[in-house]
């Protein structure tokens, strides 16, 4: 499969990154194919319009909008700021909807404090289904991120890898089901 990861942070300073980088290693690990999206990198201007519906959409958006078709499966990596997921990461799913339609997406959350970002993810899931994605039930929520991880960017934090741990295994396992289930459809059609 091929899996999309989106750091949905672009704060001078962001720890998030870190958690997308450590989930994409983990993935290529088990043999998936993955595509980092890291919207600080990929800047997209305040919406005006969605992907399709806009005269003259951006490049940026329309690039995107290609990564995210291709992709089988998506996981979203957010900060929590304010009691939500970050603005950038909202603007970003506004531009789109069918690139995410019957799609697995992923949830994971970090904050500096205890609760990991568990605002953050439950607002995430209801965008998901508005946006005709299936959330996984199961959200990687990261604690205290700036101990988590040590110097080099290795997890350090032993019951988060273990959390990464069942996270992925939810997350392939849902979206291996999905990817069966349209290949069953496809071939009855």
């Amino acid at each position: 499969m091929k899996i999309a990861i989106i750091i949905g942070s672009i704060r001078l300073g962001r720890q998030s990154h870190r958690v997308a980088h450590y989930l994409e290693q983990q993935l290529t690990d088990s043999r998936q194919e993955t595509d980092l999206i890291d919207l600080a990198e990929t800047p997209l201007p305040l919406l005006e319009e969605r992907v399709g519906l806009h005269p003259e959409l951006p490049q940026t958006a329309l690039d995107l909008s290609r990564r995210l078709y291709a992709a089988d499966a998506v996981i979203l990596v957010t900060p929590e700021y304010h009691g939500s997921f970050s603005g950038v990461l909202k603007n970003a799913l506004d531009y789109f909807y069918a690139e995410f339609s019957r799609k697995a997406i992923g949830v994971a959350a970090v904050s500096a404090g205890k609760m990991g970002g568990i605002n953050a993810s439950n607002h995430l899931q209801h965008v998901i289904l508005s946006m005709g994605a299936f959330p996984l039930p199961s959200k990687l929520l990261v604690p205290e991120i700036y101990g988590a991880f040590n110097e080099r960017h290795d997890l350090v934090n032993e019951q988060t890898s273990k959390n990464a741990r069942k996270f992925l295994d939810d997350f392939l396992w849902l979206a291996g089901a999905i990817a069966d289930r349209k290949k069953a459809a496809t071939v009855n059609a």
